[in-house]
């Protein structure tokens, strides 16, 4: 079996677009597909693919570590970023295709599953209300009494968790607070201050009173924060009964200063790349959770982190906020994990996302149902991709 094209295919998908991977080969009928991620500080990256995929073509595809190996050795001195993201994209796409030739799931190839079900939890629970209300076809957030509204639907959906960005209602015009992506006031010094601490609990108790006692609440403060911010949030906040306080930030040892000076657990490291990215996090005792992006490692690599993280007693759970492909192949690392915490998921979104893939992923009671069907257990539907052509990025 050999490669014969890889491509890379774009679709809108409101406020950003979706992109995927496709890899054919000489085989009929048989090509593997992968979901990545160009539209959030990734510009540039099908290009990045596109010039690794010209190295690739008559290769057999059924060897995906010899590829990927291959791929990180000519890159190696620019490795990360971009360059890991691309074989990532590529690898993903690999193991579709080698689970497909056996006639099995992926997670067979990692060993086979742990579980039939993956407890989720629903991400930016509020976020895309509020911003982007209109285009996912759902009533606006504005004040507390909506969190709280929220809070309530969520729970009534059987979801046993949420997360939660920052929301400034306490302002004449309400903002999602995002300094760290340069998206509103406050950077790019990143300074915390005793108001927005205030607004924060009052956000976080309004989605308690609406969810109730029992639903797991996390906090994503992204990379918002300074340490000493990052500090001075978490100690007001230690007495919520928080599931976790997720933290961006790219220094192992300020890290786990914050942890050290929190009873709240720390989940954090969704932007690491690698087993030697994640080493110094574990050693200095850093994280409660590491949270591992399955896109932009790759499923092997990302199998080989999860590994390292049980030797430390940490267990971990996908960076999944895209589309169903994504939740598709984080699922099959989930699901061979024996140190698998929770996994993301986005509920809000764009009415067409599960026209995009051939069968949505299957949710019951806040519960992914692993796919038993072979590779990822869905094909993308190029059809759909083309009835929503992306906005912003270009096919390459």
């Amino acid at each position: 079996m050999k490669i014969t094209k890889i491509e890379s295919l774009h679709c809108d998908a409101g406020w950003r677009d979706l992109s995927f991977l496709k890899i054919t080969t000489d085989r009929a009928g048989l090509v593997g597909w992968s979901e990545y991620n160009e539209s959030y500080g990734s510009a540039g990256l099908s290009a990045v693919i596109a010039g690794m995929a010209e190295l690739l073509i008559g290769r057999d595809p059924r060897e995906v570590g010899a590829i990927s190996a291959f791929l990180y050795a000519g890159t190696r001195q620019a490795h990360g970023g971009l360059i890991q993201q691309g074989i990532a994209a590529i690898e993903n796409a690999l193991m579709d295709i080698k689970a497909k030739d056996l006639g099995v799931p992926v997670y067979d190839l990692l060993g086979g599953k742990v579980r039939d079900r993956l407890q989720l939890y629903w991400s930016h629970c509020g976020s895309y209300r509020f911003n982007h209300a209109a285009t996912i076809g759902k009533p606006p957030l504005r004040n507390l009494d909506d969190l709280r509204t929220l809070g309530d639907e969520v729970a009534s959906q059987g979801f046993h968790g949420l997360k939660t960005n920052i929301f400034r209602f306490d302002v004449d015009e309400p903002y999602m607070h995002q300094p760290g992506f340069n998206r509103g006031p406050g950077g790019p010094e990143l300074n915390w201050d005793g108001k927005l601490n205030r607004m924060l609990r009052s956000q976080l108790h309004a989605l308690r009173e609406g969810a109730g006692v029992d639903m797991d609440i996390h906090l994503d403060l992204n990379f918002n924060f300074k340490t000493e911010g990052y500090r001075q949030v978490c100690n007001a906040l230690d007495n919520l009964d928080l599931t976790w306080i997720e933290i961006d930030i790219y220094d192992p040892a300020a890290l786990a200063l914050i942890r050290a000076g929190c009873n709240t657990p720390i989940a954090s490291l969704e932007s690491i790349f690698g087993v030697r990215g994640f080493r110094p996090y574990l050693e200095h005792q850093s994280v409660d959770v590491a949270i591992v992006d399955v896109p932009w490692n790759g499923i092997l690599s990302s199998r080989h982190i999860a590994a390292m993280c049980d030797a430390y007693e940490v267990n971990c759970a996908p960076h999944n906020f895209y589309g169903h492909l994504s939740t598709l192949m984080s699922a099959h690392f989930c699901a061979a994990l024996p140190n698998f915490r929770v996994m993301e998921i986005d509920i809000d979104d764009v009415p067409w996302k599960d026209d995009l893939v051939t069968v949505p992923p299957v949710i019951e009671q806040g519960h992914l149902v692993v796919p038993t069907t072979p590779g990822w257990g869905a094909e993308v539907n190029e059809a759909a991709l083309k009835k929503h052509k992306p906005k912003r990025i270009k096919k390459r």
